[in-house]
């Protein structure tokens, strides 16, 4: 058996990672708790709709925190809501839910409760401190004011970084692939990963470098990039930072990335898994985290039931003109271009063909872009639109930009043959992947026309293409 941590440790084990460690009051609490002999932590997790088995907000942290697990007596905590509630403006129950409950026009008063329910549940839990993301901030300010009225005392709150989900978005247990469950089977995880938005160079919002630099730096102080000896053998990081900085200028690839994540991850998820696998605590399992239903069949679905049609029309393709190319100012790989697309202001664009096209091929050259994607931040510039690119199969990798046919103007739609009519969606949204679904079928011919299932890439004047690149994907 491992030996019991020191007071030192446990001080470390609580604090770590903290995104607002508090003044000297928690300190001093976070000490006297580590040094006071078997005396653990009650800690109550504010979490909206997370489950206390999800990872994502207690990550890099690796503290076993109790939940607060005490029954609690229905009568004297439902008169401690009215009692709060006679206290309580409305000004200040809504400004605490701020972050956390959906803001309406007309808000619902459960979204005005709520706050007041998550405070109370620090005394009739017992707990010593809170615990949760700094989106709860507002959340535990109040309660600080209001549970010293009914006198209550203060508890100790703690909050650690907000991280990305595997989407690019906020981390919801609403939403299943943008978090890792720690009884999620390999599979899962598999899947959730590859899935998962690891866009090329990108590091703003990467849930899956977010995983990395909370959960598996903190846990192992490495991490260990998995890959084939031709494309340069495994590569061990002692700092996150030489990692971003490689994945920024597309040293690590974002298949390997995955792969080498989803590696960790299941390493460390195989013991949870294994003590979970025992009749006892898969009944605790089950009951806790109810499989939803399906739909039988014939029952009336809602009215988001009807599967999406996946189409190239929903792209928003069109020609552009660089006007202007710079280097990026962090980051040596990525090219900064102002693109003309027939709107009253040129868009900004990053793209990372600084290794591919020398600048000059760039200037005033017509370009092929999608427009529609939500923009994205690439090393703090945000991009407001993808230069899409042919590219070789296979090393050394080679990157031509798509050519539109000759005499086409800025601004000129690009469709797929057959879908000429369709109207583009205003924004793709990342959760949907429409892009990335469509853009699994994208190739470039033998003809080196750019493809879309074997239907040419058009514009009124003919087809796309690329200079050399055949049977290359696009991207």
């Amino acid at each position: 058996m491992d030996p019991a941590p020191g007071p030192q440790e446990k001080y470390q084990l609580i604090t770590r990672n903290l995104q607002v460690p508090g003044g000297g009051w928690t300190r001093g609490w976070a000490a006297g708790r580590a040094a006071a002999p078997g005396r653990g932590v009650r800690d109550q997790r504010g979490c909206v709709g997370v489950g206390r088995r999800n990872w994502g907000w207690e990550a890099g942290r690796a503290v076993p925190v109790p939940a607060g697990d005490r029954a609690v007596p229905r009568r004297e905590y439902t008169l401690d809501v009215y009692r709060l509630s006679s206290v309580v403006t409305q000004h200040d129950a809504k400004k605490a839910g701020a972050e956390v409950v959906k803001q309406l026009e007309h808000p619902l008063l459960s979204g005005l409760l709520y706050p007041g329910l998550q405070a109370l549940d620090e005394e009739y839990l017992k707990v010593d401190a809170q615990f949760g993301g700094v989106d709860q901030r507002k959340i535990f300010t109040f309660a600080e004011k209001y549970l010293p009225s009914l006198g209550y005392a203060k508890r100790v709150h703690l909050m650690n970084p907000m991280v990305p989900g595997l989407t690019g978005s906020k981390m919801s247990s609403s939403e299943e692939d943008s978090k890792i469950d720690l009884l999620d089977r390999k599979e899962d995880v598999k899947k959730k990963l590859k899935k998962a938005f690891c866009e090329p160079g990108n590091v703003e919002n990467n849930g899956v470098l977010s995983f990395i630099r909370h959960v598996l730096f903190p846990l192992k102080s490495e991490f260990v990039v998995l890959r084939e000896e031709k494309w340069g053998g495994n590569k061990t990081y002692t700092a996150y930072e030489a990692l971003e900085k490689d994945f920024a200028e597309q040293v690590v690839h974002p298949g390997d990335l995955k792969n080498s994540v989803e590696v960790a991850l299941n390493k460390l998820l195989d013991p949870i898994r294994e003590k979970f696998n025992c009749p006892e605590l898969k009944k605790l399992s089950s009951a806790a985290y109810p499989i939803p239903s399906k739909a039988k069949p014939g029952e009336k679905g809602t009215k988001n039931s009807e599967p999406e049609d996946v189409v190239p029309s929903r792209l928003d393709i069109r020609v552009g003109k660089v006007i202007s190319v710079e280097k990026h100012p962090d980051a040596d790989s990525l090219y900064v271009e102002k693109i003309d697309v027939g709107e009253a202001e040129p868009r900004t664009v990053v793209s990372g063909l600084v290794h591919f096209v020398p600048k000059e091929q760039l200037q005033d050259r017509l370009v092929v872009l999608l427009c529609n994607l939500k923009p994205q931040k690439m090393r703090g510039v945000e991009s407001q639109g993808m230069v899409l690119c042919a590219s070789s199969v296979g090393e050394p990798r080679q990157v031509e930009p798509l050519d539109p046919p000759a005499g086409c103007c800025a601004g000129e739609r690009i469709y797929v043959e057959g879908y000429e009519a369709g109207e583009p969606d205003e924004e793709l949204k990342p959760k949907k992947k429409v892009f990335e679904k469509l853009q699994a079928d994208f190739h470039i011919s033998e003809d080196c026309v750019a493809q879309w299932k074997d239907r040419n890439f058009l514009t009124k004047l003919g087809t796309v293409s690329c200079k050399s690149l055949r049977g290359g994907s696009i991207s």
